[in-house]
């Protein structure tokens, strides 16, 4: 019995395994009672992994004030909203940015796709005096977002979107030249638009605005040079969108328009920046306040149209500036990372958003940034583009027959996007079109499109560090106008040494763009 007692005590400081893998050393007397109690209340494992308690959680949920200042700015606007109701005024901002001048043209407008505008307001401002010729004209086309007012006026001393661009002695020398700015059809500050009201039922037109083309944007300018006695414009400038609409003012008023300048722009959109455009179209109609269109009078889709000027925001500016003005810091290293915007990039994005997202009409980023995508000065979309507008012009044609189909509605197609072997893709590609650093050679159907531009003098700039229009589209812009037959084509290409601000340096340049406009024009 003795010798059992012994081989059981041995036994039980013998090392031995816990339930969960960890050896337990040998202990005895008061040590033994300690170590049953802990083993006793510690948390078992069930393979290999310790049991979860009930009770308090092992971390605390990450905060998240993003999100929580977009919801109270949700709930403020309900609240506007609610207030609002009874006088129909609604809680969407005026987007506007002070006073303009106002042209109302009570003449239809057909646009390139069926759509029409029985009447519109194109909303204008202008520096410098128009001579007695009406000959010293110069029209300025806008970006995407931008508004009229492209300088200070008196009645507006607001900085405008090119200030340091418009003046005595400046790229747009208002000692010289008279210069226009107009805000498009199918914006929002003063222009009619999708916020606008449509004379036929005295309702917001939304999501029943026709679409447009950069062209038909175009058209409507020259409305209201045609009001203002302007036979013949001195020079037509513009940049990004504003390139491609000095461009199609170009070729489609080519005998009104003397010169052309075109910067960071293109002929026609290429998929990269028709896609990017896309995920922003998406962010606002992925918002459920967006409503298809018909929010006005409610909350406005903001956390969408927040988002999709963050994408945009990345695409205006260039990776190489970025490094330098943020590279990897946080904005607080000394606080834990965070998943709101915690990173100097993240909370300059964030901060862009938060500027724009009340500022703009949702809808009308969709509906100027589809023109964008639209855009081809192409012979063949010139040709079919023409065959269709006769067709509208055809007497008694309905709005249905117009766009054929009473619904006015595009659709996805039958069959979904198949992928294609790489090899496959590889053969239908002409290798001459793609883009490479030299000078890339402009399809036929572009060259016979910018043909009407052959006896024009034209200034196409272009920037190395933007990625949203990258340079090798204007030099096809410029080599398709060369081989034309224009001889009078200067391009300028400026380098990151020169500029690293990437889409955004015609905003910004006032030294290598502003010189080059300025020693252009005369």
């Amino acid at each position: 019995m003795k010798s059992r007692r012994v081989t059981q005590l041995a036994s039980s400081l013998r090392p031995s395994t816990s339930l969960c893998g960890r050896p337990v050393r040998p202990v005895c007397n008061n040590a033994l009672q300690e170590h049953i109690r802990r083993q006793a209340s510690a948390p078992r494992c069930i393979h290999g992994q310790p049991a979860r308690r009930s009770g308090a959680p092992s971390n605390p949920a990450i905060k998240f004030p993003c999100l929580d200042a977009l919801e109270t700015r949700s709930a403020t606007l309900e609240k506007q909203a609610a207030s609002a109701r009874s006088d129909q005024s609604g809680p969407e901002p005026s987007y506007t940015v002070g006073a303009t001048q106002i042209h109302h043209c009570a003449e239809p407008l057909l646009l390139d796709h069926g759509g029409l505008l029985h009447e519109f307001d194109i909303a204008y401002e202008t520096w410098g005096d128009m001579n007695a010729a009406r000959s010293n004209v110069i029209l300025l086309h806008t970006g995407l977002s931008a508004s009229s007012h492209a300088h200070s006026t008196p009645e507006n001393p607001q900085p405008g979107w090119w200030e340091k661009f418009i003046g005595p002695g400046l790229a747009l020398d208002t000692n010289k030249y008279f210069i226009i700015c107009t805000n498009v059809i199918g914006g929002c500050y003063g222009s009619t638009g999708p916020s606008s009201i449509d004379p036929s039922d005295g309702k917001r037109y939304a999501t029943r605005f026709p679409i447009l083309t950069i062209q038909d944007m175009v058209r409507a300018q020259f409305r209201l040079l045609d009001h203002l006695g302007v036979s013949k414009l001195h020079a037509s400038v513009g940049s990004s969108m504003g390139g491609m609409q000095s461009l199609a003012a170009g070729v489609e008023f080519s005998s009104r328009v003397g010169r052309v300048v075109s910067i960071s722009a293109c002929a026609r959109s290429h998929p990269y920046s028709i896609a990017m455009r896309y995920v922003q179209r998406r962010a606002i109609l992925n918002d459920p306040n967006w409503n298809r269109g018909f929010y006005y009078g409610r909350v406005p889709p903001h956390v969408g149209m927040k988002l999709a000027r963050e994408i945009a925001t990345i695409t205006y500016r260039s990776g190489p500036e970025w490094e330098q003005r943020f590279g990897r810091r946080r904005a607080d290293a000394s606080k834990p990372p965070a998943l709101c915007p915690d990173f100097l990039v993240e909370t300059y994005l964030d901060h862009a958003g938060e500027k724009f997202c009340l500022t703009y009409d949702p809808n009308s980023l969709l509906y100027v940034s589809k023109a964008m995508d639209l855009f081809d000065l192409g012979r063949e979309n010139q040709i079919a583009t023409a065959a269709r507008r006769a067709e509208y012009h055809t007497p008694g044609t309905t709005p249905a027959a117009r766009t054929g189909s009473p619904a006015c509605t595009l659709t996805l197609p039958d069959k979904p996007y198949q992928e294609q072997p790489e090899s496959a893709m590889l053969t239908t590609l002409d290798a001459e079109s793609l883009p490479h650093q030299g000078v890339p050679k402009p399809p036929a159907d572009l060259v016979a499109g910018l043909a009407a531009l052959r006896d024009h003098p034209v200034l196409v700039m272009g920037v190395a560090s933007d990625i949203l229009f990258p340079a090798w589209q204007q030099r096809e812009v410029a080599e398709a106008l060369r081989q034309a037959g224009n001889k009078m084509v200067e391009h300028h290409e400026l380098s990151e040494v020169q500029s690293l601000f990437g889409h955004d340096t015609f905003l910004l340049d006032v030294e290598n763009v502003g010189g080059a406009v300025r020693d252009f024009l005369g």
